[in-house]
């Protein structure tokens, strides 16, 4: 009996050891995601300093100053704060939970004010310029992940840190919330890049000559490859997140029983 479960204990701790294949694997993802979430905004930064006249704010003379700011403040928020902070929770395994979970608040705070101060600004441009609000598909899809978003601020906030001060009573409750939260994590995201993906479509195409000669402007290439650094975004994550072997589990310490 005492060798079964000495065999037990270290069967699971093989199952618990990482190789070789499975860090390189691991840092070959963090890798490209972080490049993947600064690379987004890097390019949203570039392209309106360098082809759409940089910022501004009640500019009157160019009220197109005010509008870039809502996909760089969009993209930072929606796609760089909160991909960083998914990619925390999800797979950081250099840090205790606590302090992933912390961060992973953090970040999230962090999306709020980019978030709300990008959202006024198209409101006060379509006023300026007298174009209706909500009416296009990128429009409706940029409210439901802004409800979304805003509810699993809310949910995760509560459940993750407030309830944290009566731990014991709460675990089984906060253990049943843990699928919902970051399957709705994961959809918001998702629901992010769709967003994202339909305003830079709906920008080139109102673009004054955007398409008017035989060559590709240049300006237009880099919203293509911003574009294309979102898809590759969607696709690291969904592969991230869905794959267990990459998921943060605690250690838990292994006990050998005597023969």
């Amino acid at each position: 009996m005492g060798k079964n479960k000495m065999h037990t204990h270290r069967h699971y701790e093989e199952q618990e050891e990482w190789g070789c294949g499975n860090w390189m694997e691991y840092t070959f993802v963090v890798i490209v995601a972080c490049i993947l979430l600064l690379g987004s905004v890097g390019l949203t930064i570039f392209w309106v300093m360098s082809y759409r006249g940089g910022f501004g704010w009640r500019d009157a003379n160019n009220p197109e100053k005010q509008f870039n700011l809502h996909p760089v403040l969009m993209v930072a928020g929606f796609i760089t704060f909160s991909g960083f902070s998914i990619l925390l929770y999800r797979i950081c395994r250099c840090c205790r939970r606590i302090y992933v979970k912390l961060l992973h608040t953090v970040f999230h705070a962090l999306a709020i004010p980019c978030v709300a101060i990008g959202f006024i600004a198209v409101l006060e441009y379509h006023k300026y310029r007298n174009i209706p609000n909500f009416y296009s598909l990128h429009s409706w899809l940029g409210f439901v992940t802004m409800g979304l978003f805003a509810i699993q601020f809310v949910v995760g906030f509560f459940s993750f840190l407030i309830l944290l001060c009566c731990q014991s009573a709460t675990s089984a409750f906060r253990a049943a919330l843990v699928p919902i939260h970051a399957s709705f994590g994961l959809t918001t995201f998702m629901l992010a890049i769709a967003t994202c993906l339909t305003g830079l479509t709906e920008k080139v195409f109102t673009m004054p000559g955007g398409f008017g000669g035989s060559k590709l402007p240049n300006d237009i290439i880099v919203v293509n490859v911003l574009g294309m650094s979102l898809v590759g975004l969607a696709v690291v994550f969904n592969y991230s997140l869905r794959k267990e072997e990459l998921r943060y589990r605690a250690h838990l310490p292994v006990i050998e029983e005597p023969m």
